[in-house]
């Protein structure tokens, strides 16, 4: 979309030594006079990682004197398995410039109904609606109505879901890290995990279709997602644990075949 409206997309890198957190300070750096726009998502697709409240604080300070508009893309803000949620619309100053997006999927499982929100400035949410009733004019009825109930029903099952998914990823990681070549984190966030492959030589998206067609799991080779995925692979872990140990021993088996 960036580069249709005639943009320049400037990436910044997520970093597997920074346990993939943002480096506040090479988005700093690569502001300019030209900036229009600052992106930011956390927890994080592909890697499950989530900014920490500290890194929000030093951006929310470096920003409060940039007339910067930010766009916070937070659909997994309540799948984090180690504290809390932070947004940057929290802090000091931040609150007009920050453009919130979440949505239904996630949370409640609502995949495919393609619902969500934004959250931001009344002014803005004005040029917003008109795009969106031009572009897809609307979300269907019945979906608006389950969306109501989900934020207005009982919570407990997006504690249990969270629940269920941290016992997959201790599940997923394990059984990576026992693969020789395969070296996985433990995501914060998501239901993604983000193997490095590097020991392997193997290009990442080559070895992506290898366990797809021959292995039948699938999964995405890192530079789907840019430039510094290669060397990586993403799964993700929402399924049962039953499929989860089946896939990683059709996967460790290619490897002893393989590699």
């Amino acid at each position: 979309m960036i580069d249709f409206v005639g943009g320049q997309a400037v990436p910044y890198g997520l970093r597997e030594d920074r346990d993939f957190d943002v480096d506040v300070e090479e988005i700093i750096d690569k502001i300019t006079d030209r900036t229009r726009l600052i992106i930011l998502n956390s927890p994080q697709n592909p890697t499950g990682g989530v900014m920490s409240r500290e890194g929000l604080k030093v951006l929310a300070d470096k920003l409060a004197e940039r007339e910067i508009p930010v766009l916070s893309d937070e659909i997994y803000h309540r799948l984090i398995y180690e504290g809390d949620h932070s947004s940057l619309a929290q802090f000091p100053g931040m609150k007009d410039p920050t453009i919130i997006l979440n949505g239904f999927s996630k949370t409640y499982a609502m995949t495919g109904w393609r619902m969500g929100w934004g959250v931001m400035r009344a002014d803005l949410a004005r040029y917003v609606a008109q795009l969106m009733t031009n572009c897809n004019s609307c979300t269907a009825s019945f979906s608006q109505i389950a969306g109501i109930e989900a934020l207005r029903g009982d919570q407990s099952s997006v504690g249990l879901m969270r629940e269920e998914f941290r016992r997959r990823r201790s599940v997923i990681v394990e059984g990576l890290n026992r693969i020789p070549g395969f070296s996985c984190r433990q995501p914060h966030g998501a239901f993604y995990v983000f193997p490095n492959i590097k020991e392997t030589k193997c290009n990442s998206r080559i070895m992506a279709d290898a366990i797809l067609n021959e292995a039948g799991v699938a999964c995405l080779g890192g530079t789907a997602f840019g430039q510094w995925g290669e060397g990586y692979l993403r799964f993700s872990f929402a399924n049962s644990v039953e499929n989860i140990q089946r896939a990683l021993d059709r996967i460790e088996s290619w490897t002893k075949k393989n590699l």
